[in-house]
């Protein structure tokens, strides 16, 4: 994600994150450098986690990630939600757009590593 500098600088930052761990992540969004502290919350190995954020610039954030197997490779799905910190006019309009770009672009990024 080098177009936003995202990085993780608090709790785990290497390796496979476990049940109820936390991760801070750091990365350049809208101009600002914005911290989003996130927990593991749910965990059924290899099908599926959730992180959820526990401090950051969301009122709330969930994020679920599903693995299925499909033919000789993997599909992963992601289900979030979020309540925007600007309310209810900048979400609709905007937030949700950006957030799923983001997360399609995380994607490629992951399938491309993984086809390697």
């Amino acid at each position: 994600m080098a177009h936003t500098g995202e990085r993780a600088v608090a709790g785990r930052t290497s390796g496979l994150i476990e049940m109820d761990e936390d991760v801070t992540w750091e990365a350049k969004h809208f101009g600002l450098t914005l911290r989003l502290t996130s927990r593991i919350t749910a965990m059924e190995r290899p099908r599926f986690f959730v992180d959820e954020q526990v401090r950051g610039p969301f009122s709330r954030f969930t994020h679920r990630h599903e693995f299925h197997a499909e033919g000789h490779g993997t599909r992963m799905v992601d289900l979030w939600s979020h309540g925007a910190p600007l309310g209810f006019l900048a979400d609709p309009m905007f937030l949700a757009r950006y957030m799923r770009r983001l997360l399609e672009t995380r994607n490629e990024l992951l399938r491309s590593e993984a086809e390697r």
